[in-house]
């Protein structure tokens, strides 16, 4: 007798959703709206980011957007989009982009391997990459800074085998940054991409090598595209919380290297510039959740234009 599919009843199912809507709802949207509300505040003299915004006299609203123009209007006449705030954004993104490609190029081998590997191994292969989720995130960029630092375990090694003379600046540099973040995110990398590869049909590759592929135009046209939903969302898993990073930059980059994280920071508790700390919040908002809903929207048309 065929078995019946499972069937969550209605009231069940609307649980089920409504307990992922309402988390974003109150953990989300309300700070966002909060955020947003703030941003077209104008503080004046006054230490108040929550003044409000409706002119109860004339009847309407008194935004101030000049906290939005702020950002892309240079003050010293350098003109438009070319602000300390825009630099940011771009600079931002650069590392961002950077960090998730890094994490796919070291992540992907890791993944695969242990995707690969017998079953009985996974979970303790699987516990060696979360294992750095065990110690303090802060410890862990510590430890980074006494590894490239000038008398750190790099140089000292370097020195010790006679490879260089003096020490090679490498802490507050890019190099370090990247180092810092691909570190800290990698795993964030390697479990989409596990999840993904492990249920991956390996006869496929052995249909690939029959008909006279090699190890490598078979991974590039077999692998690589079955596992395209793990690399988009191990893409994204590093991208959006790679391009906000506070601790980071300001442990390991030098003051070349300021993302928008922190100038978010010092616009907010050294200038006390609330709404325009918001304003740069908002825009750093839009930049991950447009592109991201753009995405998918068209892989969900392209899905259902293939059924």
């Amino acid at each position: 007798m065929p078995r019946l599919p499972f069937v969550i009843p209605m009231p069940g199912r609307r649980f089920v959703i409504g307990v992922p809507f309402g988390w974003l709802l109150v953990f989300f949207l309300l700070p966002f709206l909060i955020l947003l509300y703030i941003s077209f505040v104008d503080m004046g003299n006054d230490i108040n980011p929550f003044k409000p915004i409706w002119d109860a006299s004339t009847g309407l609203l008194k935004l101030k957007y000049e906290n939005y123009g702020s950002i892309f209007r240079s003050g010293d006449g350098g003109g438009l989009f070319r602000t300390l705030y825009v630099e940011a954004y771009l600079r931002s993104i650069w590392y961002a982009l950077c960090t998730a490609v890094l994490c796919l190029l070291v992540g992907y081998p890791f993944a695969y391997f242990i995707a690969r590997s017998r079953p009985s191994v996974r979970p303790a292969l699987l516990m060696m990459v979360m294992l750095p989720f065990w110690t303090s995130f802060l410890l862990r960029v510590y430890a980074w800074k006494g590894i490239l630092a000038d008398q750190g375990v790099i140089n000292q090694l370097l020195m010790g085998l006679g490879l260089i003379q003096e020490p090679v600046q490498m802490l507050y540099t890019s190099v370090s940054m990247l180092v810092g973040m691909t570190y800290v995110y990698l795993p964030f990398m390697v479990l989409p991409l596990y999840a993904n590869l492990v249920k991956m049909d390996f006869r496929l590759l052995e249909a690939a090598y029959d008909l006279g592929a090699s190890p490598f135009k078979a991974f590039w046209l077999v692998t690589v595209p079955l596992s395209k939903a793990g690399i988009v969302a191990g893409f994204m898993l590093v991208f959006i919380p790679a391009l906000g990073e506070f601790v980071i930059p300001s442990l390991l980059g030098g003051p070349e290297n300021i993302m928008i994280g922190r100038v978010v920071w010092d616009e907010m508790f050294t200038s006390n510039n609330w709404p325009r700390a918001s304003a740069l919040a908002v825009i750093m908002i839009g930049l991950i959740v447009v592109p991201l809903a753009l995405y998918y929207r068209h892989t969900g048309e392209s899905a259902e234009a293939r059924h």
